[in-house]
Formats: C-alpha cells, sequence, structure tokens
C-alpha cells in the first residue's frame, strides 16, 4: 500500500525518532524492527513486515517479566493469587489503556478504514510488540527496566488490582452461550495438603478438557481454571469466536 510506505517515508526522519526516544527513554540501535512493532496487519499482510510475530514475542516475555515480579512482591502468596494477578495486570482493556497513555496510538499505523477491525485492541497488542522489539534491540536486562519503569511502576497500581475481581467464569460461561457450547466445571481431584483440602478443577467444553485449576475450595480452583481457558483459548471477551 503506498500510504504504508508513505508513513514510515514521512517518519523515518528526525520526528518519528523523537516520538519512539520519547517513548522508549532511550534511543534505539535497530530502527527498523521499531517499525515492524508499529505496524499492525491491516497495512501489511506479511508476518516479517507486521507486528504479529513481535507481538507473540512480547507477549511471552512480558508474562514472564510479572511473574518475576510477582514472585518476589508477594513471596508468601500462593500460586492461585499470582496467577490472577498476572491475569490482571496483562488485561487487554488495561494494556490499551497504558499504550495510548504512553503515545503509542499516535505513532502506530493501521488501516482506520477497516470497520471489522477491533480498534480497542490494536495498542495493547502494539505494546506488547514494543517489548518484543526492545528485548531484541536491546536484550532481557534492558526489556526488564523498561517494562518496569515505563509500565508497572507508572500505571499498574498494585493496591487496586488487589481489590479488583474479575469474573472468569462468567466471561467463560457468556463465551460459551453465545457460541453454542456447553460449558461445565468438573471436580478431578481432593487430597489433603497440609491439613487442608486440595481441590482439581477442569474446565471441560463440549466434552474436552481446555484447562485445570488448583485451590484450597472449589470456587477459587473453578475460577483459576476458567482463566487458564479464557487465556488459553484467547478470549478478550464473551463475542470472541474461536
Amino acid at each position: 500500500m503506498d500510504f504504508f510506505k508513505n508513513f514510515f517515508k514521512k517518519h523515518a526522519g528526525s520526528a518519528f525518532r523523537k516520538e519512539l526516544r520519547n517513548i522508549l527513554g532511550f534511543k534505539p540501535r535497530n530502527t527498523n524492527i521499531y517499525k515492524a512493532a508499529l505496524t499492525h496487519r491491516s497495512v501489511r499482510e506479511g508476518s516479517h513486515e507486521n507486528n504479529e510475530r513481535l507481538e507473540y514475542l512480547g507477549d511471552a516475555v512480558l508474562s514472564a517479566l510479572i511473574a518475576d515480579y510477582l514472585f518476589k512482591r508477594y513471596p508468601y502468596k500462593e500460586e492461585g493469587f499470582l496467577t490472577e494477578m498476572r491475569s490482571k495486570m496483562v488485561n487487554r482493556q488495561q494494556l490499551n489503556d497504558i499504550a495510548v497513555r504512553m503515545g503509542l496510538k499516535k505513532i502506530t499505523l493501521y488501516n482506520k478504514l477497516d470497520s471489522s477491525l477491533k480498534v480497542s485492541q490494536i495498542f495493547g497488542n502494539t505494546l506488547e510488540a514494543l517489548v518484543g522489539a526492545i528485548y531484541l534491540d536491546e536484550g532481557y536486562k534492558k526489556a526488564s527496566k523498561w517494562v518496569m519503569e515505563s509500565i508497572i511502576l507508572p500505571h499498574m497500581y498494585m493496591d487496586d488490582l488487589e481489590i479488583l475481581e474479575i469474573n472468569h467464569k462468567n466471561k467463560l460461561y457468556g463465551w460459551a452461550n453465545k457460541n453454542g457450547k456447553v460449558l461445565e466445571f468438573e471436580t478431578l481431584n481432593e487430597k489433603l495438603e497440609n491439613g487442608r483440602r486440595l481441590f482439581t478443577v477442569a474446565a471441560v467444553i463440549d466434552g474436552k478438557q481446555i484447562a485445570q485449576g488448583k485451590a484450597f475450595n472449589k470456587k477459587d480452583a473453578s475460577q483459576i481454571a476458567a482463566q487458564l481457558a479464557v487465556e488459553k483459548m484467547g478470549i478478550v471477551n464473551s463475542d470472541s469466536i474461536v
């Protein structure tokens, strides 16, 4: 597309580098990686020309960094709590809001005329792609520092996230109803662990086990199973089709 070439021709100079440097807080070494990170597939189908591969990488890097942060911040919390907190921190709407506040909307290239595009997801995806680009350009240590200083500390309010409740079961039930699926939660196991009953519950869709959750009560175990199922299936909201 001509406007793709014109966009980066226009922004390849000092204006684009300045915008990018303001967001990053440092001078990038390989600008081309960041150009790819800021390009949505709606304007470039080739995987080497848009941000899908970088989004995949950035999602994994961001998830690992947040898991590490939570593990150290909450040394006495159980796995279920840590998993729930990570889900809240990488919530799609939250990442979108952060990306917009950071100014990514201004320099993200996407087809604004494509009415089928879920614009609300684009900037969160771009933020993940940007994390992937930083990881490739600067390495894990620099990416870790940037995520902490540019995403977690200024934008993620942990005290508020701790009390925020996300009902993953309702989201999964909503998705199942809209897509004609049969959703069930089955208790697979119940055993004593340190004097307490530990439950293993599975989220089952159309007879197929999707994910398992473990907790010291069935309610929490089923919520964890639902959360993992939602993440595994890529369900953003109950309208998503998989």
